[in-house]
């Protein structure tokens, strides 16, 4: 049986991709050596590593002025960067679920924290609109996408100072104008590779002002000054993303996948929206399109269970809910083909009509 995998992260990575990066661990182009057992200082990996930064920027279009850099730790460690370097005074942070929440409280450690606008009053089920950005701010920080809730900001807003965005689960599932962000940074374990490694998107410019006295792995400053070298790199997830971002590319490009992406969750909010049993979450103008939320209608709650077997049984795989939240939640990445959402849709078509 062919199994449709919706999980929320790690999550589905193109096959290509898989199967590339399968043959270089055990030989990397012919060389004799695996992936695995390269020197990070070779020749091999520097091509590697170079290849990956300039797709990188030839897929979002970055422009001059940005480095882009590959980090460890995740985009949790992220949370704590982002204010070691650049929150001297005061930072404004919109704050859109747990992600949100979690760096919220790490810059709480250096500095003030203005929570300029929220949606916790309706557990995080839609994107905040119409808040005042203050001039007197050291940035503004946005989660663009809500893996566990499924709300999504979908356009680059236009920022009075600099706007730092967490785009760990929606990069490259959308064209982006980078010109407006000073940083964008995420975990790569969604649309671009496996866990392991962290893309940081960073103004070069904006390392000038850092002040304060930072530990070198925790300051951006080193990490441009020898790029993704300072220290031994995450080598094989490096090379899975740049497997993935050749997939894309060969594709041709973000608008292709964003095209792909909207298909795929149209397919799916249209069955949420025209059924009897399923029932969506999030505010439909604040909908993401890569994690879709959906529960029972109340009259059919005592079903929950048995739908999950059900969709186990046709090989849906990853589809629960977040604990925080329950329900269901089908994770529709770059990777994941139409063809899964479709087998997910005739599945909740057939268990809806044997069981109203």
């Amino acid at each position: 049986m062919k199994k449709h995998n919706f999980n929320a992260g790690p999550s589905i990575l193109p096959r290509i991709a898989i199967e590339n990066t399968a043959k270089a661990v055990l030989d990397l182009n012919g060389i004799g050596l695996s992936l695995l057992e390269i020197s990070h200082r070779s020749k091999e990996f520097q091509a590697i590593l170079d290849e990956t930064m300039e797709l990188f920027k030839k897929l979002l279009n970055i422009p001059a002025g940005y480095q882009v850099i590959f980090l460890g730790g995740g985009a949790s460690m992220q949370f704590c960067m982002v204010p070691y370097n650049f929150l001297n005074n005061k930072a404004a942070y919109v704050e859109t679920g747990v992600w949100a929440e979690k760096a919220i409280k790490e810059a709480k450690y250096f500095g003030e924290v203005n929570i300029i606008a929220s949606s916790k009053d309706k557990n995080f089920t839609y994107i905040p609109k119409g808040y005042t950005i203050p001039t007197d701010v050291d940035y503004l920080h946005i989660t663009t996408n809500n893996t566990i809730y499924g709300s999504e900001l979908r356009f680059d807003m236009n920022c009075p100072v600099p706007l730092v965005a967490d785009m760990s689960s929606d990069i490259l599932s959308r064209p982006v104008d980078v010109s407006k962000y000073s940083l964008i940074y995420g975990g790569a374990q969604k649309n671009l590779g496996p866990a392991g490694v962290t893309f940081v998107i960073i103004k070069e410019d904006i390392v000038k002002n850092v002040t304060r006295k930072i530990p070198s792995m925790l300051n951006y400053a080193t990490h441009l000054k020898d790029p993704s070298l300072y220290n031994t790199p995450p080598v094989f997830a490096i090379y899975g993303c740049l497997e993935t971002l050749r997939w894309i590319n060969g594709l041709g490009g973000v608008k292709t996948v964003e095209a792909m992406n909207i298909k795929k969750a149209n397919l799916l909010y249209d069955t949420i929206d025209t059924s009897k049993m399923f029932v969506g979450t999030v505010e439909k103008d604040s909908r993401s399109i890569m994690n879709i939320c959906f529960v029972m209608n109340e009259k059919y709650k005592t079903k929950e269970d048995a739908f999950m077997e059900f969709a186990k049984s046709k090989g849906m795989l990853g589809i629960k809910g977040h604990r925080s939240v329950g329900g269901f939640r089908a994770s529709t990445y770059n990777a994941l083909p139409i063809e899964s959402v479709q087998a997910l849709v005739d599945t909740m078509n057939e268990f809806e009509k044997n069981n109203l």
